[in-house]
């Protein structure tokens, strides 16, 4: 298997890297493909978070709020009695309580954000809309020719699917913000890991079985470099990728790490939080006028601003009235426009495969931003259909597995059954979308608990 087909938005550098694995999960009594995870990219699962409770409770409970009791107690206008009364206060209401219509809440005390799940799904829809049909590449050996002669006019349109891995990164800051308030590090890593490892190891093995086979045209990476990849350190080490979306996976690992080190492990609080999005912005800023590979590799600043972007919304979610919260998510925005033009936008170009405008890169990221922060202000509580569960639980398995088993699908149907582009477009999606419930259920619902309980357990002293 070759490493990155050509006209892909990932980057040269090892800095770059599902979705995504942008989800939430926490306590137990939890369905286990309802996760979530960058996602991400895409990653997945389904967004939960702690109902919203008196302030009082909430502090003491969540670990989220000294600071929110401060305010509760410094309001001597919020009596307690009305905040026992409306558990889901306005928008005015502390730090500690989302505001009012964040979600539906589910038994043992959970709001779930299912409008967020429907939103993963759109973006790694997205992103498989470009690999299949809006680049050209290893996907044109499985047509026969270039997708631009597959889709005539929708070609122009799926080139712009790839910004669906900067949605995934928004989703997974709004998420693992989500996710790491008042929650020990210990937690904190078992759910992640417990999350993304899984399905991550049987795609890897899967995608490496199906390229071995005699009658799958498409080469395989060696076998050491199959078995770095099961650690997802494949790409700073240098080895050929099985899977080629995986290097978004490495940015949200790197995500990960941070937020761990700098919230997580003190302690999560409104005031923290604003001081790491203000930091690691400026700090990739630096980074990227200094040039240095290594603040590169560290803060990769190419992405920092969709990831702080996301943390700003969960701070919105947390009080619309915020004015920080949504500095900090204003000016990500602007930044992140400015990044995806500078990497996605050409000159046009006959020859080129298809032409990105900018005023078409801006509209897009716009868009991602928009869609979050709506679901962040509540106005999507009322999309509660159930389907939104299953769609965020397999977002993550189909973001992993559609590329490169796509393209093995995409040459069945079309070159030696015959089936129409659009056919086959659509048959491969469901193809895949069909294995990722397979691998939901079958490998997340059974392993994920398992693993999770493995790592939360405290080790002997």
């Amino acid at each position: 298997m070759s490493r990155t087909p050509t006209d892909t938005p990932e980057p040269t550098t090892a800095t770059a890297t599902s979705t995504l694995g942008a989800a939430t999960e926490s306590g137990s009594g939890r369905t286990p493909g309802a996760d979530t995870a960058t996602g991400t990219g895409p990653v997945t699962g389904a967004a939960t978070e702690r109902s919203a409770v008196p302030a009082a409770a909430t502090a003491s409970e969540t670990g989220a709020g000294r600071e929110a009791g401060v305010a509760a107690v410094a309001r001597p206008t919020a009596p307690v009695v009305a905040a026992v009364a409306r558990p889901t206060a306005s928008a005015g209401a502390p730090a500690s309580a989302p505001p009012s219509g964040a979600g539906p809440v589910a038994s043992g005390g959970r709001s779930r954000l299912r409008a967020l799940d429907g939103l993963r799904l759109v973006a790694a829809l997205m992103v498989a809309a470009y690999h299949y049909g809006g680049r050209d590449g290893e996907v044109t050996r499985a047509w026969g020719s270039s997708p631009r002669h597959q889709f005539p006019t929708l070609h122009s349109y799926f080139a712009y699917g790839c910004l669906g891995v900067q949605i995934f990164f928004v989703i997974s800051g709004f998420v693992i913000c989500m996710s790491g308030w008042g929650r020990p590090l210990r937690s904190f890593f078992a759910s992640r890991a417990s999350r993304l490892l899984p399905a991550y190891w049987v795609a890897v093995v899967l995608v490496t079985a199906v390229f071995a086979l005699p009658l799958v045209a498409y080469r395989t990476v060696s076998p050491s470099d199959a078995l770095v990849n099961l650690t997802m350190l494949q790409q700073p080490l240098g080895a050929d990728r099985v899977l080629g979306v995986c290097w978004t996976l490495w940015c949200e690992i790197r995500f990960y790490a941070l937020f761990a080190l700098c919230i997580v492990l003190p302690g999560a609080n409104r005031r923290r939080v604003i001081l790491f999005c203000a930091c690691w912005t400026l700090a990739s800023a630096i980074a990227q006028g200094a040039r240095m590979p290594l603040l590169d590799i560290v803060l990769m600043p190419e992405y920092t601003p969709y990831f702080v972007g996301g943390i700003g919304l969960y701070l919105v979610h947390r009080d619309r009235r915020d004015a920080y919260a949504w500095g900090i998510v204003a000016v990500s925005w602007l930044i992140g426009q400015h990044y995806a033009v500078q990497r996605l936008w050409h000159a046009p170009d006959a020859h080129a495969f298809s032409y990105r405008g900018a005023t078409g890169i801006i509209l897009v990221v716009t868009l991602g931003f928009a869609a979050v922060a709506v679901i962040a202000l509540g106005l999507l509580h009322w999309a509660d259909w159930r389907w939104l569960t299953v769609a965020g639980a397999l977002t993550y398995p189909f973001y992993l597995v559609h590329e490169h088993l796509g393209w093995v699908v995409i040459e069945a149907l079309h070159r030696r059954l015959g089936i129409p582009s659009y056919g086959t477009f659509l048959l491969t999606v469901l193809a895949m979308l069909t294995l990722a419930w397979l691998m939901n259920r079958y490998v997340e619902e059974r392993l994920t608990p398992k693993l999770r309980t493995a790592l939360s357990r405290p080790g002997a002293r």
